[in-house]
């Protein structure tokens, strides 16, 4: 193997543009080819990224390149499990997007194949990349806030040209949830460091089923609970909150942080006060605002987490089994919500 990782990137939407982009300044990885399902939009592709790189009409033709070590796979939800299969069966290493699948069942069949096949299979949560995620987790570790007794997230944007757009398609198992919910969920088991119990969601679905605003609640062992909202139609402050019983964590932008002065702010002591003159009740009284430079772009540190797994042999950033708790409390949420795929009411 080459001393970089050698990309090749499975589609070419908005999530494909930001980790070619993102590969720029990666110090593991280079972008070598790209596939779509024309050769119109593969060629456009690496004009915009790398005129170097290899473009091909297929997504069979980018595992069959020579010139590939480990495929970014960024197609519909519906497909993961099928190209990560054949990726995997062809000898590459594979990251791909997340939620990793449609439910539980097929990311088992996934990482069965990976280990069959001995190649890296990881599920890409960036965020977790960011090294704003590694220090907030230090500081809980520490005790800073006490023991965590709640976590509360969102994640919204509004679209306003659904028509067409995969997120509400039932077929390729879109929805909220599916799409960013997910993030919520992976960053409430993350910080409690624990599995729900129990989990309640409730949907506001579209005429074909699909949940563009879900609403979610999770509890933990220890009594540790978590909310979160996540809904394609609308607009929040998508923040996160991680609170203790000695003071509480605030993260303006949790899920893409900057590369540069990224925060989040660590309030001790007593809350802020809700009777005081406008402006002056933001913070409590031993409010600390820590600022983080990750010096290279998100996708680039997700890059070099993942090379580091393939080249050194390292531990992912995000595991095997994180993929399949976050997947298994995905599908008790869609459970509970009564948020269905095509196929899944027949049992298929």
């Amino acid at each position: 193997m080459t001393e970089r990782l050698r990309w090749g990137i499975m589609g070419t939407g908005n999530i494909a543009n930001q980790f070619a982009q993102g590969l720029t300044g990666s110090l593991r990885g280079t972008f070598t080819a790209a596939a779509s399902r024309t050769q119109q939009s593969a060629r456009g592709f690496i004009e915009k990224h790398n005129q170097q790189a290899s473009a091909f009409e297929g997504y069979d033709r980018l595992l069959d390149c020579k010139d590939v070590d480990a495929i970014y796979l960024a197609l519909p939800n519906h497909m993961h499990m099928d190209w990560t299969i054949k990726a995997l069966q062809a000898g590459k290493h594979v990251l791909c997007e997340k939620p990793i699948a449609n439910n539980a069942s097929q990311a088992a069949a996934m990482f069965q194949q990976a280990k069959v096949s001995g190649k890296v299979l990881v599920e890409a949560f960036m965020y977790r990349s960011h090294p704003l995620h590694h220090a907030i987790a230090r500081h809980i570790a520490e005790g800073a806030i006490g023991k965590v007794q709640a976590v509360r997230t969102s994640f919204c944007f509004k679209v306003n040209n659904p028509q067409g757009n995969i997120r509400f398609s039932r077929d390729c198992a879109g929805g909220a949830l599916m799409d960013i919910g997910c993030y919520c969920v992976n960053f409430s088991r993350h910080y409690t460091q624990a599995e729900p119990v129990a989990v309640h969601a409730t949907s506001k679905r579209n005429a074909d089923g699909v949940d563009i605003l879900t609403t979610g609640s999770m509890h933990f062992p220890d009594d540790v609970l978590a909310s979160f909202t996540c809904g394609m139609t609308l607009h929040a402050d998508n923040a996160a909150y991680i609170c203790g019983d000695e003071g509480y964590i605030t993260i303006p932008i949790p899920w893409k942080p900057p590369v540069e002065n990224a925060t989040y702010t660590l309030n001790r002591g007593t809350p802020p006060r809700m009777d005081q003159a406008r402006g002056t009740q933001a913070a409590g009284p031993m409010c600390q605002e820590i600022v983080i430079d990750a010096k290279r772009p998100l996708y680039a540190l997700e890059a070099d987490d993942f090379a580091a797994v393939a080249m050194d042999g390292k531990p992912p950033t995000i595991t095997e089994a994180d993929t399949l708790a976050n997947m298994r409390t995905l599908d008790h949420l869609r459970e509970s919500a009564g948020v269905h795929f095509a196929g899944e009411e027949s049992g298929q």
